[in-house]
C-alpha cells in the first residue's frame, strides 16, 4: 500500500479515551501515523500536498476495536467475506476487527491463520486479525498448538460460540498459553444447563411457552474458569457476560488480582429479554437477552469500568437459518455497522460518558491484544473515526454492508452517524 498523504484535520471535537479528555481542536496526520493534535496546532499552515478535511464540529477519536466478529471465509461465504466484513466494519467506525476461528476449515492450524493473514492484507480495507481455535477441531477435546499458532499471527485462543466442559482440557490450556503469554477467551454456557434452551429463564419465556436458559448456565462455567486461573495463573478473558451475578465473580477475581477481564456484546447492553415479545427471530443469542435488571448492570459495569471491552458480536446469518420458528432458528445477530450508533445510547441517556464508552470500544479492546491503536498519541497509528454523535437516522437494513440482514435494530431509531473512517491514514469510508 501506498505511503499516504499527510491529513490535517480541523475544527473538530477531540476525545481521546485514554486520558479521557476532550477538547476542540485539529489532528495532523504524517506518514500513516498522529503527528500532532490539540487546539495549538496551526491549521493556517498545512503541511505540503496535505489533505485538510473541516471536520465541521464533528467528534474525531480512534477508530474502534471489536474483538469478536463471525468472518465467514473460509468456508461460509454466503454469509460475510473478508470484503463485505471490511465495508461494514468501516462504515461502522471499526478499524480492527478480531475474526472467531469457526470458519470451515477451522482456524486450529498455522497454514489457515497465515492464509488469513494474507488475505486480509488483500482484501481488507480494515485491519482484520484472526483468532485461532482453542481446541483442534473446535471438540473441546485436544488443545491447538499455542505456539505456532501465536507466531503464525493469531491474536487469541477461543473456541467461539462452543464452550469448553473439559476442566482438565481448560487447566492444561490456561497453563500453556500462560508459558507463551497468550490469551484465554472462553464462551460462557453450560451446555448441560443450557441445554434446549432458547431466551432467558424467566416468567416472559413461561408466558412465550419457550424454553429458558438459566443464568446459573454462565455463572456456573465463569465461577470454574475463575478457578482454573487461580490454579495456572493464566491470562483470561470472558467473552460476553450478560447478568449481574456474573459481574460479582468478575469484580472479586479482580479484586483478588488475577489476570481477569472480560467483555459484553452490544445487545445485552442495549436490549432486553422483552424485545422478543413477538418472537423475533434476529433476537435469538448467545447469551440469551436477559431482564432489565440484568441489563442496567451491564451499563453499570461498562460505566464503573468493571466491564473491560464491548463487542459486536457480528454473526451473519441468512434467510434459510433466520426465517424458521424462535425455537428453531440459529442464534446470531449482525452488530458491526451499528456498534457505535447503538453504543452512544447509553450516552444520550446519561448512563456512561463517551470518554468511557470509548475506551470499551477501542483502548482497552487494544491494550488486551498488545494494539497501539486505541488512543490519540503521537507516533499511533492513525486509525481514526469523525462522527457525529447526535445525527438522528432509522436503521433501514438494506442499506447494510453485511452479505446478511439479520441486525437486531431493523426499524429502530439511532443517533450517532460515522462520516469518515481512516486506517493507517488512508480513508477507507466516507459517509
Amino acid at each position: 500500500m501506498m505511503t499516504p498523504r499527510p491529513v490535517l484535520i480541523i475544527n473538530a471535537h477531540l476525545v481521546d479515551p485514554l486520558t479521557a479528555t476532550e477538547t476542540n481542536g485539529s489532528l495532523a496526520v504524517e506518514n500513516g501515523a498522529i503527528h500532532a493534535w490539540g487546539r495549538t496546532i496551526d491549521a493556517s499552515a498545512p503541511p505540503e500536498g496535505a489533505l485538510v478535511i473541516d471536520g465541521r464540529g464533528r467528534t474525531l477519536s480512534p477508530g474502534l476495536v471489536d474483538l469478536r466478529a463471525f468472518v465467514g471465509e473460509p468456508g461460509a461465504e454466503h454469509r460475510e467475506t473478508l470484503s463485505s466484513a471490511s465495508r461494514a466494519a468501516a462504515a461502522g467506525g471499526v478499524t480492527t476487527v478480531v475474526s472467531m476461528p469457526e470458519t470451515n476449515p477451522p482456524v486450529d492450524d498455522p497454514a489457515v491463520v497465515d492464509y488469513l493473514v494474507r488475505r486480509a492484507r488483500e482484501k481488507a480495507g480494515i485491519r482484520l486479525l484472526p483468532a485461532a481455535a482453542l481446541t483442534k477441531g473446535l471438540n473441546g477435546k485436544e488443545m491447538t498448538e499455542i505456539g505456532l499458532l501465536k507466531e503464525a499471527g493469531a491474536v487469541f485462543f477461543t473456541d467461539g460460540a462452543r464452550s469448553i466442559a473439559n476442566a482438565q482440557v481448560m487447566r492444561r490450556a490456561l497453563t500453556y498459553a500462560r508459558d507463551f503469554g497468550a490469551l484465554i477467551v472462553h464462551h460462557l454456557e453450560d451446555a448441560t444447563l443450557a441445554d434446549g434452551g432458547v431466551m432467558n429463564e424467566s416468567e416472559l419465556s413461561s408466558r412465550l411457552g419457550l424454553p429458558g436458559i438459566p443464568r446459573e448456565a454462565e455463572t456456573i462455567m465463569l465461577e470454574r474458569d475463575i478457578s482454573l486461573v487461580r490454579l495456572t495463573g493464566g491470562r483470561y478473558h470472558a467473552a460476553m457476560i450478560s447478568c449481574a451475578a456474573s459481574l460479582d465473580i468478575i469484580a472479586r477475581a479482580k479484586a483478588e488480582g488475577l489476570p481477569v477481564t472480560c467483555g459484553v456484546s452490544i445487545n445485552n447492553l442495549t436490549l432486553n429479554e422483552n424485545d422478543i415479545s413477538t418472537y423475533r427471530t434476529f433476537l435469538k443469542l448467545s447469551p440469551p437477552l436477559r431482564d432489565e435488571d440484568d441489563r442496567r448492570a451491564m451499563v453499570e459495569g461498562v460505566a464503573s469500568g468493571l466491564i473491560d471491552v464491548i463487542v459486536s458480536d457480528h454473526n451473519p446469518q441468512d434467510v434459510e437459518t433466520k426465517r424458521q420458528p424462535f425455537a428453531e432458528c440459529a442464534d446470531g445477530a449482525i452488530g458491526l455497522e451499528t456498534l457505535l450508533s447503538a453504543a452512544l445510547r447509553l450516552v444520550h441517556s446519561d448512563d456512561v460518558a463517551l470518554p468511557r464508552l470509548l475506551q470499551a470500544l477501542s483502548t482497552r479492546p487494544a491494550n488486551l491484544i498488545g494494539l497501539p491503536q486505541g488512543r490519540l498519541l503521537k507516533g499511533a497509528p492513525a486509525d481514526l473515526i469523525l462522527f457525529d454523535p447526535d445525527e438522528p437516522f432509522v436503521l433501514d437494513p438494506e442499506t447494510l454492508h453485511s452479505r446478511c440482514k439479520n441486525t437486531p435494530f431493523d426499524g429502530a431509531r439511532l443517533q450517532g452517524r460515522v462520516h469518515m473512517t481512516m486506517v493507517g491514514g488512508h480513508i477507507v469510508h466516507e459517509a
